[in-house]
């Protein structure tokens, strides 16, 4: 079955990466100030990381093509009073939005992607980025044992990011880190990752 065909299915029931908080990841980049301006978070899930950034007194804006993860996202947004939108949208139609954003957030959408959507995704996010905007990505990562064929998300390595990213935006980072699951103790291994769109507008070459 497609994956973008069942995850309502996904979210019948609480998913592991449903933690109730934000991933460890985005709360430091979060503290450290490195999430500023329009925030748009693609695959925002149940909308931890928009309320996150409502929190932070931003302009938070979150989209799925979860419906049902959505409307927990904007119960959990009237209960705790957070003025924040989210969209029923598809991430790889984001120029569609008309809109632009400083800083866009990526927790687990991009290794949903087949890797024929991939190219169709960076230029949607080249395209609601504002030059000088910041992209920053959660994903696992190729250290990760199993695979897609067994399921679940594809296990990207290095070169996967960098080659798919690097004609469009630079790369300032990436680092190992971990992805928190409810299942486990130790986490998924994953990639984070910080890019930049350039402040001409033009493709920058990678750090």
């Amino acid at each position: 079955m497609n994956p973008w065909q069942r995850l309502d299915d996904l979210y019948a029931d609480r998913p592991p990466w449903e933690i109730g908080h934000p991933q460890p990841a985005f709360l430091g980049l979060a503290r450290s100030g490195a999430i500023r301006g329009r925030v748009l978070d693609v695959g925002c899930g149940t909308g931890e990381h928009v309320l996150m950034c409502a929190d932070m007194g931003l302009d938070a804006t979150g989209l799925d093509l979860a419906a049902t993860a959505l409307r927990t996202a904007e119960d959990k947004a009237r209960r705790r009073g957070a003025a924040v939108r989210f969209l029923h949208h598809d991430a790889r139609r984001l120029a569609d939005l008309g809109e632009q954003f400083d800083t866009v957030l990526d927790c687990g959408l991009f290794h949903m992607l087949d890797p024929a959507d991939r190219a169709a995704y960076v230029a949607a996010l080249n395209a609601v980025l504002r030059p000088g905007g910041r992209y920053f990505m959660l994903c696992f990562s190729d250290r990760e044992p199993g695979g897609h064929a067994a399921g679940g998300p594809y296990r990207l390595t290095r070169d996967d990011i960098t080659s798919t990213f690097a004609s469009m935006l630079r790369i300032d980072s990436l680092e190992r880190d971990t992805i928190e699951f409810t299942l486990g103790l130790q986490g998924i291994r994953a990639w984070l990752a910080a890019m930049t769109k350039a402040p001409s507008g033009r493709p920058l070459t990678m750090s």
